[in-house]
């Protein structure tokens, strides 16, 4: 099973490699939002200092890559699909749910990567975060990541067309960030919108993030998104797994 998974993770790898302006690309809107906006918002914040605000706005941005940058991993998988390149991986003598955990691998671990650029970049303009919240957002990061990455791969196995999938992914992925308050707090909204965004679990991974960020290691919202994530996760990594496993026969 491990050595199957760490295959199909170093393949996809060496895939990006050779072609990494995707993953480069992907850090490159979080961090304009940072350079560009979040000096916009010292009146959102208290002492209105640049450490606030960034601390109020980093996770935000690292939410929209886990968000955004894995919810479209699935589409490479739906040209493989046509091409028969996946169907011949299923029927392999390699455990099939191998070809999906390598996959989420490789997402999480680029998504680790370019969560600790982003917060270089942060800290670069005057963020301050200790060592134990920067690894337990790691950890939020690609707990998010895996989530977004599974239901994106799980799509991609139900639907097998990129027009369905995106017309998807774009009708609930828009509604979702804005819920979450990626940009500001979701408390400087009116009392529907902050009742709304409690049925989001993106708005407790948010909220969770500016709490490490405060260096509040004890506040609610950090085992509450670590719990809904994680099961989310846990949920959509079986049925995309399931689902290649169906198609294989």
């Amino acid at each position: 099973m491990l050595r199957h998974t760490a295959l199909f993770l170093g393949y996809e790898l060496r895939f990006l490699l050779r072609n990494p302006i995707w993953p480069v690309f992907g850090i490159l809107q979080p961090v304009m939002y940072l350079i560009f906006f979040a000096p916009l918002l010292g009146s959102t914040t208290p002492s209105g200092s640049m450490a606030d605000v960034l601390a109020m706005f980093t996770p935000g941005s690292m939410m929209m890559i886990a968000l955004f940058g894995s919810l479209f991993a699935g589409f490479g998988l739906i040209n493989e699909t046509r091409n028969g390149v996946l169907e011949r991986l299923a029927v392999s003598p390699a455990w099939p749910p191998a070809i999906i955990l390598g996959r989420v691998a490789k997402d999480m671990l680029v998504l680790v990567l370019q969560a600790i650029l982003v917060m270089g970049v942060a800290m670069l303009m005057g963020l301050r975060i200790g060592v134990i919240a920067f690894v337990v957002m790691l950890g939020l990061m690609a707990m998010t990541g895996l989530f977004a990455a599974s239901l994106s791969y799980g799509l991609a196995l139900a639907l097998r067309d990129e027009n369905g999938m995106s017309q998807i992914v774009q009708f609930f992925a828009m509604p979702l960030t804005l819920i979450a308050g990626l940009f500001l707090p979701v408390s400087l909204g009116p009392e529907w919108l902050q009742t709304a965004a409690k049925f989001n679990p993106l708005y407790y991974g948010v909220e969770a993030g500016r709490a490490l960020f405060r260096d509040d290691l004890s506040n609610s919202t950090i085992p509450t998104a670590f719990g809904l994530l994680g099961a989310l996760a846990v949920i959509t990594l079986i049925w995309s797994m399931r689902s290649l496993r169906k198609m294989a026969g």
